[in-house]
């Protein structure tokens, strides 16, 4: 239908034909004036290893998601779906509508007794700013409180995530080495705006950081006007020894924010987790939050506020913990036994994961490794992924997450096999 399709005297070619098209004035005009990001975006950021399925998978962070209460939870959430009479009169909003930046006021109470007693973090519902995992309560206290410029210091070896926000901020990041006690404070650099530790569960070594190291680090972040972020990382799981207090129990000074998530403990895909402020930052917080996406899922706050409520969290965490103490014992007795003549396993008493050092050989050795296993069915990763630059130790880091107990023996069998091939005596 219609008279036809004109074109107008006054059209150009369209960019979207490329230079070749436009002829050569045009492409001289087009070339390099395309959009391009601020410096700090234009490098790619650390991404896990997306690979294949393996039969024995040693992956590194990954729940059991076959442990959760689908149908407990299908149940709960369902409920919050539910118009229940005056949509003002609900706590915290109704599920469709807008909602507190900081999130649902009953799962921030939640969170707050839920730390108190699990982790003796002294914390009020105020004090808590619900997130979309730790991901995203690292960009909010980075958005707060690094400038372009600023010096932060994380772990090395480390959670690289963490330092791509950062740099994204436009941080200068510098690594500061682990030995056993934790991250060493002294070779911290002097003008450090933030420090950025794992201290219950070092990422990915898996040390605990000791009370000495503790208080000689909440001493100089005081000295040094620096904060320090908590990323309390796999406290949940813990297998051996009494726990540590947080450095946030320690602070008496306001220095350090603290931040978990319920991703190992309950489901990656749920993405909640929360962060502790103090006072002096917590409009700051809040209104980063309300800038970045407004609110968070009521429905899904909702629900996990009655989940915790009811005692369902730690039931399942007490439950959960079994299952992955018998993986645990299974992949240390291995590398005990079969895999002792080429691996040392690193002292760890928590989280989902032990990093295991190579007797012999480097990064290179433990990448050839890997690639030997992969091919066999085995899926491992190297400590050197999560270095940023070569020369630190070399090793595996082995996840118990995601693979049964009776899996885990064939696995390093296999594995073993690996080493023996790479490594030879």
């Amino acid at each position: 239908a219609g008279a036809g399709t004109f074109v107008s005297d006054s059209a150009t070619a369209s960019a979207a034909a490329g230079p070749a098209a436009a002829g050569p004035a045009a492409a001289g005009a087009t070339a390099g004036q395309g959009l391009r990001p601020r410096p700090g975006w234009d490098r790619a950021s650390w991404r896990p290893a997306v690979r294949p399925p393996a039969r024995y998978d040693f992956q590194v962070g990954v729940p059991d998601t076959r442990l959760f209460p689908y149908d407990t939870w299908r149940r709960l959430v369902a409920a919050e779906w539910r118009p229940r009479g005056d949509a003002r009169s609900r706590p915290g909003g109704e599920p469709a509508g807008d909602a507190e930046s900081a999130g649902h006021p009953g799962l921030r109470d939640a969170i707050a007794r839920y730390v108190g007693y699990a982790r003796s973090v002294r914390a009020a519902a105020d004090d808590v700013v619900v997130t979309n995992g730790a991901q995203q309560a690292l960009d909010l206290v980075a958005r707060v409180l690094i400038a372009p410029g600023d010096v932060v210091a994380v772990e090395e070896p480390g959670y690289p995530p963490a330092r791509d926000v950062f740099a994204a901020h436009g941080a200068r990041v510098v690594g500061v080495p682990v030995d056993g006690d934790g991250l060493v404070v002294a070779r911290l650099p002097r003008t450090a705006r933030l420090v950025y530790v794992t201290p219950s569960h070092q990422f990915p070594l898996g040390v605990a950081m000791s009370l000495p190291r503790r208080r000689e680090l909440l001493a100089w972040a005081g000295a040094h006007d620096a904060a320090v972020f908590e990323d309390d990382y796999d406290s949940e799981y813990r297998f051996a020894d009494r726990p540590l207090e947080p450095l946030h129990t320690l602070d008496d000074g306001g220095r350090v924010v603290y931040a978990g998530t319920f991703s190992k403990t309950l489901l990656p895909g749920l993405r909640l987790g929360y962060v502790v402020v103090p006072p002096t930052l917590r409009d700051a917080v809040r209104t980063a939050r309300r800038l970045a996406d407004g609110q968070g899922p009521v429905a899904t706050q909702a629900a996990l506020a009655r989940f915790m409520d009811e005692g369902r969290l730690a039931r399942h965490i007490r439950r959960t913990a079994k299952v992955y103490a018998r993986r645990r014992s299974a992949l240390l007795a291995g590398l005990g036994g079969v895999l002792a003549p080429y691996l040392e396993a690193v002292p760890s008493a928590a989280g989902l994961h032990v990093c295991a050092l190579l007797r012999s050989g480097d990064d290179a050795t433990g990448a050839a490794v890997a690639g030997r296993a992969r091919a066999a069915g085995v899926a491992v990763e190297t400590l050197g992924r999560y270095a940023t630059a070569p020369g630190g130790p070399a090793g595996l880091v082995l996840g118990y997450g995601a693979i049964e107990a009776a899996d885990v023996p064939p696995g390093l069998d296999l594995l073993a096999d690996a080493l023996r091939e790479v490594t030879p005596d």
